[in-house]
């Protein structure tokens, strides 16, 4: 079950001056492509805990109710349901009352009630719900660990710009985000 982006954050963890800080930059020749590697490596330390850092938006897309009463969200820490509905067969979208659903922030899973969901007609991604997922609106809400993560890539992906790397995660970083990736069972 894909998490689809559908609002990007409006700002980043870490400052342009931040990053230039952490990499003893003076000038401001390079600023376009530091403020790019904030957000490319905000995005890996993402993708690889399956959190979002900062309040963003996100689509979950299923094809059919799972058994239960239980979604799992794909992408953490999950912090409000904005919206939902099923698809008719042709395609036609029906708004879902808000009201069926219960969020559990604390593991991290959408609660339903299956009586008030009404089942899609469209046999493949029938399903469509609207999340916000964040720790907050600004780098402050952020854990240092994860900040940390992404000076340490910002610094890697500066010095290594002419170089692709198998293996985009060094270990020092995997030990700074290792508390908080999202392990599936």
């Amino acid at each position: 079950m894909p998490a689809i982006p559908t609002q990007p954050p409006e700002t980043e963890p870490l400052t342009l001056d931040e990053a230039k800080a952490f990499l003893r930059v003076e000038h401001t020749d390079e600023d376009e492509l530091i403020a790019s590697l904030i957000k490319a490596a905000r995005m890996a330390v993402e993708a690889a805990t399956r959190r979002a850092l900062i309040t963003q938006g996100f689509r979950i897309v299923l094809d059919a109710w799972p058994v239960g009463d239980r979604i799992p969200s794909p992408v953490s820490p999950l912090r409000l349901l904005t919206g939902a509905r099923v698809r008719a067969a042709n395609g036609s979208a029906a708004d879902i009352d808000l009201m069926a659903f219960t969020i559990d922030t604390a593991s991290n899973v959408i609660h339903f009630d299956r009586g008030l969901v009404g089942e899609p007609g469209q046999p493949i991604a029938g399903i469509e719900i609207e999340v916000t997922a964040g720790y907050g609106e600004d780098a402050s809400s952020v854990p240092e660990p994860l900040c940390q993560a992404m000076r340490f890539l910002v610094a890697r992906y500066y010095a290594q710009r002419d170089r692709v790397e198998k293996d985009d995660l060094p270990e020092t970083v995997r030990a700074l985000i290792a508390p908080y990736r999202a392990v599936s069972l």
